[in-house]
Order: C-alpha cells, then structure tokens, then sequence
C-alpha cells in the first residue's frame, strides 16, 4: 500500500502528473466552492488541496501515512486548529474514520478509492455522511488512451519484452475504478450521482512541449468523445428514504392574533346566551 502511495505522489511531480492534478484541482474547487455545511473531509493526497476553496467551519484530511515531504510548509499533522487555508490533518485508516454516524456534509475522494480498499471507503463514507450530504470522487479512467498505454505496456511484460519498454507511464495502482462501476456501488449505498465530468484528453505523452501542443484536444474531446478522458470527476449526493429536511422558521406562517381574539369573542357571546 505503501509504495502505491509513494509512487502516487512523485508521478504527481512529472508533467502528465501536473496536468492531470491541475484539472483535478480546477473540477474540485468548482464542485466544493458552493457546497454548504457545517464538516468537510478529504481522504488522501493533501496535494490536491480540495478543500480550499470550500467555506464549510470545520474541515479535516485524513492520510493513512505521513507524507514525506508535505505539499505546503503550513501544513503539518500535528493536532491543530483548522485555518481559513489549512484544514486540520491527521493520520487514520480509510475505512474506520473516527467521526460518528451521519456528521459530515462533505467528502472528497481525489484517488482514495484506487488506494485503499474501494467498497469498505465507500461503505464508510456513506456512514459517516447526513443525509443529502456529498461525495466527490476522483479517479483516472480505464478507457482513456493513457489507460490503453498501461495495458500495452503489461502486456509486453508479460511477453518477456519489458526491457524494450520504458517507465511506466501512470502510477502503479492495481486497478482503475471506471465511472459505470462506481455508479453502481454509489446506487447500491443509496447515493444519487449528480455530476460526471471527464477531462484530461492529450495522449499519453511525458513532456510538457507536447501536452501543450495537444491542449486543443481537451476542447474537441470534452464534446466529441467525453467518455474517453484520461480523468473523471464525480458528485453524488445521499439519500435516506423518509428523510424530512426542516425548512427555516422564519418561513412558518404566523397565526394571526385578530383570528384568535374574533373567535374567542364568539365563544363568550355563546356562552352568555347559554347562561340566560
């Protein structure tokens, strides 16, 4: 788990990585900025930041080790107070989050489901979320040209060629998460998916002369082929079945004092006329 987590981070650091992180963090920061709570967490990869932008009080991120080299000099995993730009951090296991049941309105995912274990996450992230609270998962998509490249490059291992390749072109999780099967898993836990955007449509190429020469493509393909974006982003909201929302109270009615006195007022005059 370790090294997955490793590897994660320094492809992060190569330019593919920094393509793919900086769509990440432009998609989040749009997703989260009108989210409104009262708690917010990120699982993982404190250097996507998705919280920053996020104006909820109180807000968390949680990593299953000690980064190496912390992505901003402010953040540290001490146990702090939570600032306008840096959430409190800590160190927890994924699937047993210490926050009771139904306390958080938000949660962002940015690869958590391709490190950890995806069903026992999911399965705690909709504990741990009120109901309508939200969930916003990244993940890289395993029918992408960038995907296609991984696969090749497995298949000429496995063909006793490997030493014809050259390193490996994405990090080296086990296996991608597609948007159709999370979608069922979300479902399956009683989560309603709102939003899915695909991004990140440059061919698989390590440097940054040509993924800005193939910039244009991120324009034709987010029309012409959407599904086939190297990234996703996905926003899904939990239902509870016979859940009630309050509504404000300022919004009630207020019962007006002239009927109560009109209709007390009868009452006495029936109450005379019953006496004589």
């Amino acid at each position: 788990m370790s090294d997955q987590i490793i590897g994660l981070q320094d492809w992060l650091q190569t330019p593919p990585g920094r393509y793919l992180l900086d769509w990440e963090r432009a998609q989040v920061d749009r997703a989260v900025a009108d989210m409104f709570g009262y708690h917010a967490l990120q699982l993982g990869l404190p250097t996507l930041a998705g919280l920053q932008h996020n104006r909820m009080p109180h807000r968390w991120l949680a990593t299953q080790e000690m980064p190496a080299s912390p992505p901003d000099a402010d953040l540290n995993m001490d146990v702090q107070a939570s600032t306008p730009d840096v959430p409190l951090a800590f160190i927890t296991d994924f699937d047993a989050l210490p926050f009771p049941a139904a306390s958080l309105d938000l949660v962002v995912l940015p690869h958590t489901l391709e490190l950890s274990n995806a069903h026992e996450t999911l399965r705690e992230v909709e504990r741990v979320l009120v109901a309508e609270g939200r969930v916003v998962v990244c993940g890289l998509n395993p029918t992408s040209l960038w995907a296609l490249r991984r696969a090749r490059q497995r298949l000429w291992r496995l063909l006793g060629l490997g030493r014809f390749m050259g390193p490996d072109y994405l990090p080296q999780q086990d296996a991608f998460l597609g948007v159709w099967r999370l979608r069922d898993w979300l479902r399956l836990l009683g989560f309603q998916v709102e939003v899915v955007r695909y991004g990140c449509y440059a061919p698989a190429v390590g440097s940054v002369g040509w993924l800005q020469r193939f910039a244009w493509l991120d324009r034709l393909g987010a029309r012409w082929w959407p599904i086939f974006g190297a990234a996703y982003m996905v926003v899904a909201v939990k239902k509870v079945r016979g859940a009630r929302l309050l509504g404000a109270a300022w919004k009630t009615k207020p019962v007006r004092a002239t009927t109560v006195v009109a209709g007390q007022r009868r009452q006495d005059v029936a109450k005379k006329e019953t006496e004589q």
